[in-house]
């Protein structure tokens, strides 16, 4: 593996201090399966997702004893996560709103919210809506299903205004519904890609099932889709906002900490001593995957 792609989670470019943390590798007498397997760890780290701070917390247990256990695929087969009985729950609930069942009827939840008043802002149903919500459930779906979805097409896909520039082909029979979905800019004080205002269509298309605040992300949607285009309410949207997240003065704890078990003198800054002991003495191998996950961190709370 390049050590470019250790760093795919939170880079565009090489700066000094990354050539530096990679020179470290090159210093070590071999990378061994198991080093691999944490630094892996670091490089699929993504502190928008609902389990973060818990995936530091298995980085470092790996840093410390050398090993681990913990990554993508590795549970128990068939074993479900809430959040993804969250997932099927809203995809349910948005599907039998489209189905034509009325809000008030419906008896099931979202996780701790009851579909009804998840639901309730839709107003008045219009087949410009139920062709937004559609979009919203294949969303949703693409993701929970993941990796089915990769290669079923009826869980697939296609984005609404990422990577855009014209109407896809997939929506070209209702043109006009996407034309007013991406059209409508309801986050005058949240920027998307390369600047420009996001819309309604790039926040579907942000509409993340792993992100920590999927749930009240969903509730904007809907309420924007229901018609109140100003709802007042901040999308955190999968790494913008990242400011939002509840772990970030935790994150910037453990930053800290590794830089100090790195060698850098930050008395100015607020360090758990409880790391530095639980990473041990100081060997090159620690010093490389503690280096690595404190500028991961680093970067990703910039953003």
């Amino acid at each position: 593996m390049s050590s470019r792609s250790w760093w795919r989670n939170c880079i565009l470019h090489e700066d000094a201090e990354i050539e530096a943390i990679d020179s470290m590798e090159g210093e070590l007498s071999r990378v061994s399966k198991e080093l691999t397997q944490i630094r892996e760890l670091i490089s699929s780290l993504e502190l928008c997702h609902h389990k973060a701070e818990r995936w530091v917390d298995n980085i470092l247990e790996g840093i410390a004893t050398g090993k681990t256990t913990k990554g993508l695929g590795t549970r128990a087969p068939g074993q479900m996560h809430p959040r993804e009985e969250m997932s099927k729950q809203a995809c349910s609930a948005l599907s039998a709103w489209v189905a034509g069942c009325p809000v008030a009827a419906m008896d099931s939840s979202i996780g701790p919210v009851a579909a009804s008043q998840l639901l309730g802002c839709l107003g008045k149903r219009t087949a410009l809506k139920e062709w937004q919500i559609q979009r919203v459930i294949e969303k949703i779906r693409s993701w929970s299903d993941w990796p089915r979805s990769e290669k079923d097409p009826s869980t697939q896909y296609v984005w609404l205004s990422y990577g855009q520039q014209h109407c896809p082909e997939h929506y070209s029979e209702h043109e006009p519904f996407w034309q007013k979905t991406v059209e409508t800019f309801p986050f005058e004080d949240l920027q998307g890609m390369d600047g420009k205002e996001f819309s309604l269509g790039l926040a579907i298309d942000m509409l993340w099932t792993c992100h920590w605040n999927f749930l009240e992300n969903l509730q904007i949607l809907l309420e924007v889709i229901g018609g109140n285009v100003r709802s007042g309410k901040t999308f955190a949207a999968c790494a913008w906002n990242i400011t939002l997240t509840p772990i970030r003065p935790r994150m910037q704890i453990i930053s800290n900490s590794l830089r100090q078990y790195c060698g850098q003198s930050l008395p100015d800054k607020k360090i758990d001593n409880s790391i530095i002991q639980q990473l041990g003495e100081p060997t090159l191998e620690k010093l490389w995957l503690a280096a690595s996950l404190d500028k991961t961190i680093r970067l990703q709370l910039d953003l």
